[in-house]
């Protein structure tokens, strides 16, 4: 088994991240416990920025915080200087208390309404990206209303796939978000921002979908807005500042998965934009991108304690653990694979082939199908490994258990950053019948 970032076996053979036993960690904040390694975010966070500035290219790198937002991971991305993508007014309240600077916060969503946009313009969100004809018209006239002006990209969809789950690919035509490239609509919208006197349009924004390992789509679809750009620039004297290409870079979740460094996709990234550029004569755009999983996804793990066990004659052995689709809704929402290892018990022979079953009243609650651990006893850890992305940040109360907590560790220390929820948590917005 491959171990990420910090991770490592200690002299007692228990799994250690961030110089932190997980044992430990256990111990003091229960399971199941999401933890994160702080070290790796900052490398993968480096790793993108610092390409761009060694190749002497104006850009910036926002971390797409869907894919985990807190106000501790806000407080880290301010540190490391990235920008931070946010797609609602919860995730903005969440980044202004972070103190995160709102000159770099990037609003996204296709479906602002009109308290959310008021919310980011009295905060001085640094840019919107639009995603369709309704949002130019309800921000301009929000921005008339309150005296003031606006950065914008637009959304635009390139018409190119991404080899990626049907659900999270974004960049085809027929989707939800943006505007049609090659359809007229951008045209369109170009037509009707730049008509307006309180958006000012900075360029364009794409995203092809994600878990991505391959160059392909991201070098397609910079050809197709770059091919784009010219007929702007000769029909609107439009000059495009910004070209945004979005995130979507892929992390290994199993040994099937092949991801490139931080460091080659943006390498990629910058020598197509900068020989097309070159080749169609235009002034060469800022680059943006937005990583989100590929900060974070593989900085996680994800602690449980097992429990009960089933064995079907002939067929299988089900494990079941203290968490599942409550914590981590990817494996039933998307089919996801992930790696797993028992924390306590990292020398032992992987002998015994299990599956892993979470403690929720569903047949499809299951977090990993067949795979071998050393035999798996009642109190054992078992953590899984590559959650940061997508777990807490889509976990629920089904069944009404309480949200795990988050820890975060680097250089032998550890810190809570989100308390687990009570029983009292989850009935605080409950209200008894009115008597009658």
């Amino acid at each position: 088994m491959e171990l990420h970032g910090t991770s490592t076996i200690n002299t007692q053979n228990h799994l250690e991240i961030g110089g932190v036993d997980t044992v430990t960690l256990a111990k003091e904040y229960g399971t199941p416990l999401y933890i994160y390694d702080v070290a790796a975010i900052r490398q993968h966070a480096r790793g993108f920025k610092e390409t761009f500035e060694k190749a002497k290219v104006s850009a910036q790198v926002a971390y797409a915080s869907k894919a985990f937002s807190s106000i501790a991971m806000y407080e880290l991305i301010n540190e490391e200087g990235l920008s931070l993508d946010v797609v609602s007014a919860g995730e903005l309240y969440t980044a202004v208390k972070a103190g995160f600077p709102a000159e770099r916060i990037h609003f996204h969503g296709n479906n602002k309404t009109e308290a959310e946009l008021r919310y980011a313009i009295d905060q001085n969100v640094g840019c919107y990206v639009i995603d369709n004809f309704h949002e130019i018209e309800l921000l301009n006239r929000l921005a008339k209303e309150l005296g003031t002006k606006v950065v914008a990209l637009l959304r635009v969809t390139p018409g190119v796939g991404a080899h990626t789950h049907e659900f999270i690919t974004t960049g085809q035509d027929d989707s939800k978000f943006g505007f049609g490239l090659t359809n007229g609509q951008t045209e369109e919208a170009i037509q009707r921002v730049l008509a307006t006197d309180t958006i000012t349009l900075k360029g364009v924004h794409c995203h092809i979908g994600s878990q991505i390992f391959e160059m392909d789509g991201f070098i397609a679809a910079a050809d197709r807005i770059i091919d784009q750009m010219v007929i702007w620039n000769e029909k609107y004297n439009y000059k495009t500042e910004v070209l945004n290409l979005g995130g979507g870079f892929g992390i290994h979740y199993t040994d099937e998965d092949q991801p490139l460094e931080p460091e080659t996709y943006v390498a990629n990234i910058i020598t197509e934009v900068q020989a097309k550029i070159s080749a169609n004569q235009l002034a060469m755009p800022e680059i943006w991108i937005e990583p989100g999983r590929s900060l974070v996804g593989e900085a996680g793990t994800t602690l449980y304690t097992v429990g009960s066990s089933k064995d079907v004659p002939d067929v299988r052995r089900y494990v079941a653990v203290d968490g599942g689709m409550g914590d981590n809704i990817r494996p039933a929402l998307y089919d996801a694979k992930y790696s797993a290892v028992l924390a306590n018990k990292m020398a032992d022979q992987a002998d015994t082939t299990v599956s892993i079953a979470g403690k929720y009243c569903e047949s499809g609650d299951m977090l990993i199908w067949d795979i071998p651990l050393p035999n798996p006893q009642p109190n054992d850890l078992l953590a899984i490994f590559s959650t940061g992305a997508y777990s807490y940040s889509m976990a629920s109360n089904y069944n009404r258990v309480p949200r795990a907590a988050v820890v975060f560790v680097e250089h032998g220390e550890h810190q809570l950053v989100v308390k687990r929820e009570t029983f009292e948590d989850i009935i605080q917005n409950d209200l008894h019948l009115t008597k009658r």
